[in-house]
């Protein structure tokens, strides 16, 4: 294949393809570039023949692998094609086309005759809907339906019941690819990205890559760690968070013999697993399921909408007896019945919602349901956590201070050992820090354990080696700093956060971790006030001392320092039983109890991954800033909905009078009534926002 290099900057590359690309193609090619390793992102545009390319290193190992690629050669795993969506949008787009010609094609040639034969044999299906609807005592909407196309049947209006199908038959393809691309993006970014996973050969811990997995394999999963594959337990014992997989609230006890299924995620203990399956396409088509089948991800909007669809249904077939009664005309009363409001409400709703979290995805956000949104928009009180949060996600090591007498080298590769079986942030600057000064470790400790918001204990050499806090190490732990180094201890810089590591009761050495605050946070503060936010807090296990410097540079309203996790969850619930719409936004594992309270959690993507799972919403690490972007578009989309419930009451309400009225024949009713539903339904597909702007006010 022929590609043609159109712009290029420093770590970007953007090419042309000789003609558009096929979904296949388009699928292999983005599939063999990511997963080059220079490569950090890869967009392929299949209509335009466009990809653009962001890597690290050098340009011309891009440009060979380029010239490598044949889209026949690559084997593109199917759960990867199926979650791309490619195939998705070119069976629907060729049934949108295909049925508009088949419609507008039969009208202008085919004869009468033919056309009303075809009429009445697609009505068929219709008409079944209705009368299915009946049997099972159900006023639906398929039964207005139903009644429209039967009596322009009985009336020999074919070309108007020809019309109302079509349109119905446009609606129903709009509103079930618009359904399927939601859902689908949601679940691709539910699915599992894990990188590197803890393999046990020969009873030792090693890190490898997840793709090197084979069946049979054992991998260790830590708490806090989502489980990557499906697999039996064969040591050890777990509470296993399964909400994303089976919807149960309550975590859910493994052992020995268990069976554990990935994308679930150990909340405490650990777990030995034997891999039975590492095929990922089982886990999306369960995300899917759960997705389409779960009534909590529906906003109250959505559900009050399906409830009122159904209830005026009734109400339409009252007003139309009614109609006839008082005017003796059928006509009139006809006008009536060809339009109903439950059609436009039922199709609209849910389309917005979906398609505003797919907009969402589309800024690097992933949003669990359109409840989070609903409450984003109604949210007045906003809870942070501090690192990882308003700090960035990639805290550094600044200095190891000894005070056992080892090297600070050998002190920081001792840490780094232990700190790599967790993910935090502090854990992953300590572990990065070992890894810039090569220093490469064995693993000769015993069992690591983590304990929740203090730190890690284990065992080297029959010493018992702690790290954390003050407060877990000084306090819980009862470690001591040993003699002479006392003036030492408090020389410690204060601009720093500490991460404590004792021996065997005493210190053994102080990391200072330098934990920048994030340059747009205080902006972001700013601006979340403008949006509406009246409270904003921070909340922080660090000391008071650090906390005050933050919260100061960043203007929040409140802070709390040197917090437990239950203390964070137990903030937010009475904030919510002083009826405040709470928002939690942390990454740790401490954060999850929190997450779960709030009113909506969200989690940043860089955190671990029970944070992750719990939360309602997920954005990037990059930039806070995506929380103004959430917000704006949950606004705008609160904005629609309503705006949408006007439109439909006030154009169908019109309707009916005019019908009733007698300006409007009945058959003119339903197809303005149809195609008032199909454009609110069209609009309700537009992006909320465009071009970094938003377009509605």
């Amino acid at each position: 294949m022929k590609f043609e290099i159109k712009h290029e900057i420093r770590g970007r590359i953007r090419i042309q393809a000789g003609g558009r690309f096929t979904p296949t193609q388009a699928d292999a090619l983005q599939y063999y570039m990511a997963s080059q390793k220079t490569v950090q992102s890869v967009k392929v545009r299949e209509r335009t023949g466009s990809v653009v390319i962001c890597y690290a290193g050098a340009r011309e190992k891009i440009i060979e692998r380029l010239k490598e690629f044949c889209s026949e050669e690559i084997k593109v795993p199917e759960e990867y094609r199926q979650s791309s969506g490619r195939r998705l949008n070119q069976e629907y787009g060729e049934k949108l086309i295909q049925r508009t010609i088949c419609h507008y094609g039969g009208r202008l040639l085919l004869p009468w005759a033919v056309r009303a034969v075809i009429t009445a044999v697609k009505s068929i299906k219709y008409l079944r809907k209705g009368i299915q609807a009946l049997r099972r005592r159900k006023m639906e909407v398929s039964v207005l339906d139903a009644t429209a196309i039967a009596i322009s049947m009985m009336r020999g209006n074919t070309n108007t019941a020809s019309s109302i199908m079509f349109l119905l038959e446009v609606g129903e393809i709009l509103e079930e690819w618009t359904h399927k691309k939601s859902i689908d993006d949601l679940a691709n970014r539910m699915s599992l990205h894990i990188e590197k996973v803890w393999m046990l050969a020969e009873d030792q811990e090693v890190l490898v890559l997840a793709n090197t997995i084979q069946k049979g394999d054992r991998i260790r999963v830590h708490m806090g760690n989502v489980i990557p594959f499906d697999g039996v337990v064969v040591d050890g014992e777990a509470m296993v968070n399964q909400a994303s997989m089976t919807g149960e609230s309550q975590p859910v006890r493994k052992h020995d013999g268990s069976y554990a299924y990935a994308g679930t995620v150990v909340e405490e203990g650990e777990l030995t697993i034997l891999v039975k399956e590492v095929n990922g396409s089982g886990r999306f088509d369960k995300i899917v399921s759960m997705i389409e089948e779960s009534e909590k991800l529906k906003s109250s909007l959505e559900s009050k909408a399906e409830h009122l669809a159904d209830r005026l249904v009734s109400y339409t077939f009252l007003g139309t007896g009614l109609t006839y009664l008082l005017t003796r005309s059928v006509t009139k009363a006809l006008s009536v019945l060809m339009v109903d409001f439950s059609c436009a409400l039922k199709l609209a709703m849910p389309i917005s919602v979906l398609s505003a979290i797919r907009e969402a995805s589309m800024h690097q956000i992933t949003v669990k349901g359109g409840k989070s949104m609903e409450a984003m928009a109604e949210a007045d009180t906003i809870v942070f956590d501090k690192t990882g949060t308003l700090t960035k996600a990639q805290p550094t090591v600044v200095d190891v201070i000894a005070f056992n007498g080892e090297s600070p080298n050998e002190l920081l590769r001792i840490a780094a050992c232990l700190e790599e079986h967790f993910p935090h942030s502090m854990a992953k600057a300590v572990v990065q820090a070992a890894v810039e000064k090569n220093l490469e470790h064995e693993e000769l400790h015993s069992k690591v354990e983590y304990i929740i918001a203090h730190g890690i204990v284990s065992t080297i050499e029959d010493k018992r080696v702690v790290i954390g806090s003050y407060h877990f190490v000084f306090e819980d732990e009862n470690c001591e700093i040993p003699e002479g180094k006392k003036s030492l201890f408090a020389q410690l810089p204060d601009e720093y956060s500490h991460l404590y590591m004792a021996i065997d009761h005493r210190l053994a050495a102080v990391i200072c971790i330098e934990d920048p605050l994030r340059e747009e946070a205080a902006w972001v503060v700013r601006e979340l006030k403008k949006t509406g936010i009246s409270k904003i807090v921070m909340m922080t296990g660090d000391s008071e001392r650090t906390a005050k410097s933050i919260a100061k540079r960043v203007g929040v309203d409140e802070f709390y320092a040197e917090v437990l996790p239950e203390e964070k969850a137990e903030f937010i619930e009475r904030e919510r039983q002083a009826g405040r719409k709470v928002i939690m936004i942390g990454d740790g594992i401490n954060d999850s109890p929190a997450l779960s309270s709030a009113d909506v959690g969200i989690a940043i993507n860089d955190g671990a991954e029970i944070a992750r799972e719990i939360a309602d919403i997920v954005i990037g690490a990059d930039d806070l800033g995506q929380l103004l972007v959430l917000k704006n578009l949950s606004d705008l989309l609160m904005r629609r909905i309503h705006r949408n419930y006007r439109a439909i009451i006030g154009f169908n309400a019109s309707l009916i009078v005019l019908g009733v009225a007698g300006i409007l024949q009945p058959t003119m009713s339903a197809l303005l009534h149809n195609t008032s539903t199909l454009c609110i339904s069209l609009n309700g597909m537009r992006n909320l926002s465009g071009n970094g702007g938003i377009e509605e006010k």
